[in-house]
Order: structure tokens, then C-alpha cells, then sequence
């Protein structure tokens, strides 16, 4: 017998306590408990689906009694494996050590591989299991108690100006475990937290009383600054970075016009020092270059693929820097994400906190993956975004409604925006904001040296892709008895058989290596495709005579493959309208390729012709300075329109009946009286010239008829029975409808209709079966998108 004094106790105590075997026996016991404990309690706990690790746990709670059941099984079942084991500490005779040392030895031999970790992670899962069994019965404890502790208010508010609240409440019942963003917010699975949730964070439910809504106001404190331009483009450069070819792209074009931006500053500062421009924080995101867009564009840069967009991205980051603007760039989700400050989850909540910047410029694909993670914040914040949308979007495909049940309905447009709020790269429609690019200004220097150099009989064909060449031999056979023709076509190995063996193809240029070709040629040659691009200004300002195909019938979205499902109706009845329109003879030669004698004459005329250098002034840096300028300072979507004069300014107006609308001398146009007060507006409304259209005619073509452009943000002010008198229309009936033709006049019959939804107001509708009321302006000579009155 081995005899143990108090210390030794203490010592073998200890030593039974740490001992590996009797660790195992004591976890045995407890792994036991737990079988009976799942057998007992009748599936109360399961495994997980066969998918699952075979030793993770997780728990169904079916009721507030029976959980606290539960916790008191496992309470009382750990309560005797600890009773075991003081019992077992306290073995102090031989013979039970004896006994002890036996047990263990058999443990030894018993114990499987892997057995105590598979222990060990039971032990875990049941402890985690307990915890979550205590947090959903606090839950439930305190169901229908608001967050201060009180009973009672909690309970859903019936207030008429909330009408979705109780829905909201039960939607949020059922799925607040959907998007973890509601968690974040707060949302612990209590009725008080979707209130909370659903009055401070969303706006479905009314401000609850008991909460301290001082402390939840945010408050942009952020000190207004004042706009100073900028001619260093360096920070700017840092920005855009080179992490794809795009971007590279747009860096190289950025330093090699850097000389031109820093010029054009200068000017448009000592126009602007008298103006106070606000400063404003502007984010940047090019959503077509994002990896979650595919970014089919930057593998294509150095393979002669479509560079318009990013040469116009690429102006619009140097213009809204040089304005002297907070700009952020992004050109992926998460730092899009990053810049908005959006909560974390699948995008189901609105942001944490108010809209960090003034503008947002995007582009169709910026649009969806805004929705995707703003939520209901998108449709709060949208006034603020600017679409850069190459094509443009017509009221009719814009408005959502409007356009599912009127077969307007395309894969892009249906954003319920103002027309405004999209940005064109040509004045296509002014439905739409010009936005524009720019092209390279020759000094006076460089225009004698091009006058000087250019080769009388050198043609450049435009087609950097080989199937442009398709279907184009007569033509070319027709152009090569008068002129050496040069392509820039693209290719890997070997010459493309699409491209003539006479054409002197020098491959895809660099831009500058492009310049010095155009600089040299005489003639800069369309194909009919790409559409509407960038390079025929740049051939034009470099004093080439661009010839294009002229399209019979016209191409639409009704009747050719490219434009199908862009939102708008527009016929494009020429490669590029703009140049056909705004620039004309001789520097632009619009001619049917198919008529061989008409292709004929028209290359002798160039062989004659003298052209000097040409670049409207919209394109030129300080033209998209100050256009871009003044969009920035005057555009506000984010307010209402005022409305109509009231009826008792009636008063003073003349007439009879009363008009704030009189007849120019010797003209049908009508203008607003000058000595009435004007309502505020951008345009100024004194800019207003309202005609009528004839059937069939939109707008677009009325006012332009006119020498005049069509001005969307008039529209508001001549939806009314006063502008159908200014015009000496005598209207038998007059009825408010929703119609993209309105505000209009039936022909058959005098019935006026007005405009319902302010949305529809459209200068590109037209219809056969109405005559138009047209708001047009005057604009300043070679800057469209501006009136003489809007600097």
C-alpha cells in the first residue's frame, strides 16, 4: 500500500486531472451523454444534410419551452459528468489507484485514431450550439419590447402617409436573413429592428417617437470649396493608372494632348474668374471597362478594335479635372463599391449614408451594377447620374412603363431618368445632353506645314477591321485609277485578302504615326461603318475631305442589325449625320457608293478642290471646357421644374384670352413677352421659340427647319392652353394623356392634348395623325448644346 500525505493528494489530483487517458474517459462519458441526449430529445437536434461534415451540429428551436427544456437536459447532464469527476479526484487508496491505472491501461488500448480531435470538435459545435440556443431565446424574451426596454412600441404604426408599412414589416419577417446588409444595419429578427430599419435606414415606415433621432441625422459638414482650374495633368495621369491596355490607352492620349488642355485652361480662366463655380465631388465609373462587364474592349486596343469610347472617356476624366473638380475613378464593382460606401451583402440595402458625391458619371453597364449594389439608394440618388450613352435614348424607350406597354421596350433605355441625364458623343437628338470629345488643334505653324505636304492624288481608307473591306471592290477599282489608296488595316501574319493587293496597307498606326498619315492625304474614305466615330472630325481637322456612303433607305432600329434594340428610333441617313449636317461641303462628301458615275465625279472634284483645315469650336479642348462647365454649374435634376405661372399673373399678360406668349414680327414663331417675368429656368425662357410642326414632322426636324434647335427643358412651360393660344390654335377640346407626341394637336380635328407625364416630353416624336407644339432656341455658333443667353 502506498501511503500519500496532503501535498502528494494535491500532486496525484492534479496529475489525474491533465492525465491523457483520463481526459479521454471523462470526454467519453460526455460523448455519450450527448447520444442520449439526441436520441432522448426526439431529432430536437440533427446532423446537416449529407453534405455536411458528419460532426457538425445544428439546432431547430421549435419553441420558447421547449428550447428552455433543452438547455436543462444538457445543464443536468453536465452536472453528472462533473460529479464523476470530482468523484474520481478524489481516489486517494491504493486499491482505487490500482483500479485507476488498470481503467487506463485498457483506455490506451480502447482509444481509435483520431478520436479525440473528432471529440474536441463535438465539444465546440455543442457549445456554439448553446450559445445560439441562448441569443434566439433572448430574441424571443424580448419580441414585441422596443430597444429601450418598454412594452408596446413596437407594434406596427398605421399612418396614411406610409402605406407600405405593414407589408414591409411582414416581408421583413420573412426574409431579413436573406442580404447579411440588414444585419449590419441592426436587424437582430425583432419587430422593433425592422421598424428601426425601415424608418432610419429605408423610409417605408414613419419616424418612431421613442428613438433619439438627433443623433441619427447625418450631417454633411464637408466646407464648400470653389472650383480652380487646373493645367497639370499629372495627379490626374496617377489616377487613371495602367493596369490594362484601355487605361494605358487613355494615358497616352491624356499626355498627348496635355499641351492643348493646359492652353484651352488658361483661356476659359480668364473667362470664368468673374463666375463663382462651386467645386463639386464627382465620381468617375467606367462600367464597360469592368471585369464584371467582361471588359471586351482593352484585349481589343492593339488589335484594331473600337476606340471612340475611350478616347471620349478619356476627355470627359481630362475635362472634369482641368474644371478643377474632386474627381474619384473606378473601373471595377469593389471600388465602386468602396467610393459609395455600400453596406455589406448582395446589395439589398441603401447606403450607409448620404450620397458622398455631387455628379456620378457612368455608362449603361456603371447603371446596372449601381442597382445591383445601391438598392433602393439608386432610385433615391439617380438625379444625380450622368449616362454616357454613345447613341442616345429617346423619352419613348426611357420611360419604363411607357415603353413595355408601347412596344418600346429594348435592352437598354427603360431607366425612368431625364433625358438630360444621358450624354451623347454627337448632338444626335437634344432629347439628350451633348457631351462630346475632342480632337487635336493645329497651331498655325503646323496648318502651313500640312498645306505644304499634303499628296493631291492620297486617299486613307477608314477600316481598321478586314471584313470593313467586304463587298468594296468596284468602288476601290473606281478610287484607284485617280488616287494611291492606304489602309491601316489590322493583322497578325499575313496581308488580309479582303484588302486589295493595290491598296499600300501600312497595318494598325499608333495615333501619332495615324496624325502624320492624315496630315499627308488628300482624302479620308468611309466605308458606312463604324457609325458616327471619332475619326472623321480628326481626319477633317487635319485637312482631309472625308467621302461617306449615303444611306438609301435610312438606317433605324426597325430595319438595321446595329442599331436593333438601342433605344431610340432615330435614321441615321449617312455614316456620320453630324459631319453631313454640321459641317457639309466642301470638307464633307456624303454620295451613293452604288452609283458608279456619281463616285466618279465626285473624286475629280476632290483631285481639285483646296480645303484648309477644319475643327468645330464643340470639339476643340476649351469648347468641351465650357459646355461641360456649364452643364456642371446649371444642370439640377434633383428639383422639380417650377411650375406654370399661376393664374394670377394672368393679370399682366396681354391678350385676349391672356398669354405670357406673343407672335415675333413677321415670323410664326412665339416668344415669351419681354416684359413679362420670366419663371427661372436654365435655359432662360427669354431663349423660347415655340412654332407648331407639321404632321409627321418631330421636333428635331421642325425647329432644325428653322435654324433653330429643339430645347427639352422648355417643354414644361408650353404643356398648357396658353401656348395653343400664343400659336392662334383654336382648340374645341382639351384633354391631359400620356403620349410622347404631346403637346400636340390632332390633324383631322381641332382637339389639343397636353402632356401627362412630364417624362414623355419628347423632341424626337412624331406621328402622322398630329402637329406638334416645338419649344426651340438659338444656339452660339459652333457650340450647339449652348443658347446665346446660357454662359
Amino acid at each position: 500500500m502506498i501511503a500519500l500525505n496532503s501535498d502528494g493528494m494535491a500532486m496525484v489530483r492534479r496529475c489525474l486531472l491533465t492525465f491523457k487517458p483520463f481526459r479521454i474517459f471523462v470526454a467519453g462519458i460526455g460523448f455519450f451523454s450527448l447520444c442520449f441526449l439526441m436520441t432522448s430529445l426526439g431529432g430536437q437536434f440533427s446532423a446537416k444534410r449529407l453534405g455536411d461534415s458528419p460532426f457538425t451540429i445544428r439546432t431547430e428551436v421549435l419553441g420558447g419551452l421547449e428550447s428552455r427544456g433543452v438547455l436543462r437536459k444538457i445543464s443536468d447532464m453536465l452536472e453528472i459528468i462533473l460529479k464523476r469527476i470530482d468523484a474520481i479526484a478524489k481516489l486517494s487508496n491504493s486499491s482505487e489507484s490500482h483500479r485507476l491505472e488498470e481503467l487506463t491501461s485498457a483506455l490506451d488500448r480502447f482509444q481509435p485514431v483520431g478520436l479525440v480531435e473528432r471529440i474536441q470538435a463535438i465539444a465546440q459545435n455543442v457549445s456554439d450550439m448553446a450559445v445560439r440556443v441562448e441569443q434566439i431565446l433572448q430574441k424571443s424574451k424580448n419580441t414585441g419590447r422596443g430597444r429601450d426596454g418598454m412594452a408596446g412600441q413596437c407594434e406596427v404604426p398605421k399612418d396614411p402617409g406610409y402605406p407600405d408599412c405593414a407589408s414591409k414589416i411582414d416581408w421583413m419577417r420573412a426574409r431579413w436573413t436573406s442580404d447579411p446588409c440588414y444585419a449590419f444595419y441592426g436587424v437582430d429578427g425583432s419587430d422593433c429592428s425592422f421598424l428601426i430599419y425601415l424608418s432610419e435606414v429605408e423610409w417605408f415606415c414613419p419616424p418612431l417617437a421613442w428613438r433619439n433621432h438627433s443623433s441619427q441625422t447625418a450631417v454633411n459638414s464637408t466646407p464648400k470649396r470653389q472650383a480652380v482650374v487646373r493645367s497639370d495633368l499629372g495627379p490626374l495621369l496617377e489616377q487613371v493608372g495602367s493596369g490594362k491596355e484601355s487605361l494605358s490607352f487613355m494615358r497616352r492620349r491624356m499626355r498627348r494632348l496635355a499641351v492643348q488642355w493646359a492652353v484651352a485652361a488658361r483661356r476659359l480662366d480668364e473667362r470664368l474668374r468673374s463666375n463663382q463655380r462651386q467645386q463639386k465631388r464627382v465620381l468617375v465609373h467606367v462600367g464597360f471597362l469592368t471585369e464584371e462587364s467582361g471588359d471586351v474592349f482593352s484585349p481589343k486596343v492593339l488589335k484594331g478594335g473600337p476606340l471612340g469610347e475611350m478616347v471620349q472617356w478619356a476627355d470627359i476624366l481630362t475635362a472634369l479635372h482641368v474644371l478643377g473638380h474632386n474627381l474619384k475613378i473606378s473601373v471595377s464593382v469593389k471600388e465602386l463599391q468602396g467610393f459609395l460606401g455600400v453596406p455589406p451583402g448582395r446589395g439589398s440595402c441603401p447606403l450607409r449614408g448620404p450620397l458622398p458625391f455631387d455628379l456620378i458619371y457612368t455608362d449603361y453597364h456603371g447603371l446596372q451594377q449601381m442597382k445591383q449594389h445601391m438598392g433602393l439608394s439608386l432610385r433615391k440618388h439617380k438625379c444625380h447620374i450622368r449616362v454616357i450613352d454613345t447613341f442616345g435614348t429617346e423619352p419613348a424607350y426611357n420611360h419604363e412603363e411607357y415603353a413595355t406597354l408601347h412596344g418600346y421596350r429594348t435592352n437598354w433605355g427603360y431607366w425612368n431618368l431625364n433625358c438630360r441625364q444621358y450624354m451623347t458623343m454627337f448632338p444626335h437628338t437634344p432629347d439628350n445632353s451633348f457631351m462630346g470629345f475632342v480632337a487635336e488643334e493645329l497651331n498655325e505653324t503646323e496648318r502651313l506645314n500640312i498645306q505644304r505636304e499634303k499628296v493631291n492624288n492620297m486617299a486613307v481608307v477608314y477600316g481598321k477591321e478586314a471584313n470593313m473591306w467586304k463587298g468594296k471592290d468596284k468602288f476601290l477599282t473606281i478610287l484607284h485609277r485617280y488616287m494611291d489608296i492606304h489602309g491601316t488595316v489590322y493583322y497578325e501574319t499575313q496581308r488580309p485578302p479582303e484588302v486589295p493587293a493595290f491598296v499600300r496597307n501600312h497595318g494598325l498606326l499608333p495615333q501619332h504615326e495615324l496624325q502624320q498619315l492624315l496630315r499627308k492625304a488628300k482624302l479620308f474614305v468611309g466605308f458606312g461603318f463604324p457609325y458616327e466615330g471619332p475619326a472623321p472630325l480628326e481626319a477633317i481637322a487635319n485637312g482631309c475631305i472625308f467621302l461617306q456612303p449615303k444611306f438609301q433607305p435610312p438606317r433605324s432600329s426597325l430595319n438595321n442589325e446595329f442599331f436593333r434594340g438601342k433605344p431610340m428610333s432615330r435614321e441615321v441617313s449617312s455614316q456620320h449625320p453630324y459631319a453631313e449636317q454640321y459641317i457639309g461641303r466642301p470638307h464633307v462628301i456624303t454620295v451613293d457608293y452604288n452609283n458608279s458615275e456619281e463616285v466618279e465625279a465626285v473624286i475629280r472634284d476632290v483631285l481639285k478642290a483646296k480645303v484648309e483645315p477644319l475643327l468645330p469650336y464643340e470639339y476643340t479642348c476649351e469648347g468641351m471646357l465650357e459646355r461641360v462647365n456649364a452643364y456642371i454649374q446649371h444642370q439640377d435634376f434633383c428639383h422639380l421644374d417650377g411650375p406654370f405661372p399661376s393664374a394670377n399673373d394672368s393679370k399682366l399678360w396681354p391678350g385676349s384670352p391672356p398669354s405670357p406668349f406673343v407672335l415675333l414680327p413677321n415670323s410664326t414663331l412665339v416668344v415669351w413677352a419681354s416684359n413679362i417675368t420670366a419663371p427661372a429656368s436654365w435655359p432662360p425662357l427669354r431663349a423660347l421659340r415655340l412654332l407648331q410642326a407639321r404632321e409627321a414632322f418631330s421636333c428635331v426636324k421642325a425647329c432644325q427647319d428653322s435654324g433653330l434647335v429643339c430645347e427639352p427643358a422648355f417643354f414644361t412651360f408650353i404643356n398648357n392652353m396658353e401656348a395653343f393660344n400664343g400659336l392662334d390654335i383654336r382648340c374645341e377640346a382639351l384633354e391631359a394623356e400620356t403620349n410622347h407626341v404631346f403637346p400636340a394637336v390632332a390633324v383631322e380635328r381641332k382637339e389639343c392634348f397636353l402632356q401627362k407625364e412630364p417624362l414623355l416630353f419628347s423632341c424626337a416624336g412624331f406621328s402622322s395623325k398630329h402637329r406638334r407644339l416645338c419649344p426651340c432656341r438659338d444656339y452660339l455658333p459652333g457650340q450647339v448644346a449652348l443658347c446665346r443667353d446660357c454662359l
